[in-house]
């Protein structure tokens, strides 16, 4: 089954989340509406909380996952992500905040207490290291991520493209009859 409960907490699904069947979402996680889930991906609120709002799309391989309070971080790290946020295939996403309407390039790493503010695409293969604040309405790439230029308009447009188009593509998908 793709959505589990832990320890009592089970995940709360927004009006028409998609999840696909060989993804796993589980413990203490919040999908907002119309959001989606895709094959293979991992979202694991097992310690701490995960919630990820509306119009989000978490592709194919992603993992999903938070910083455990413990001797080394009291608080922990939940794992904070926005609207209109296109997560790109093979990412991971441990323990940081993401903005609202920021594309994550495919195989990415951003790492524990690292915030992305609105409007950023960070470009495929890039890691951003922990701790790591990435300002808003830029393009950043490379491992450590920098930052390259200003977004441009039409840059800044295809992020609700983008979110609206797997909104759309999951409801193909549920549309043929595929269950959450």
């Amino acid at each position: 089954m793709a959505i589990r409960s832990y320890q009592g907490l089970t995940p709360q699904l927004g009006a028409r989340v998609f999840v696909d069947p060989s993804a796993v979402v589980l413990g203490d996680v919040a999908l907002g509406d119309d959001s989606s889930v895709w094959p293979m991906a991992v979202v694991r609120g097992d310690m701490q909380r995960i919630r990820i709002g509306a119009r989000t799309s978490v592709q194919d391989g992603c993992v999903l996952h938070i910083t455990h309070a413990g001797p080394f971080n009291p608080a922990g790290y939940p794992l904070l992500i926005g609207d209109e946020v296109t997560i790109a295939h093979n990412v991971t996403l441990h323990g940081c905040t993401l903005g609202n309407r920021v594309l994550i390039g495919m195989g990415s790493i951003v790492m524990d207490g690292a915030v992305l503010e609105d409007e950023i695409i960070l470009g495929a293969g890039s890691l951003v290291p922990p701790g790591r604040t990435l300002a808003s309405g830029y393009l950043y790439v490379g491992s450590p991520a920098q930052q390259v230029r200003p977004l441009n308009e039409q840059e800044k447009a295809f992020f609700s493209y983008s979110a609206g188009n797997y909104v759309k593509l999951k409801d193909l998908h549920a549309a043929e009859g595929y269950e959450r």
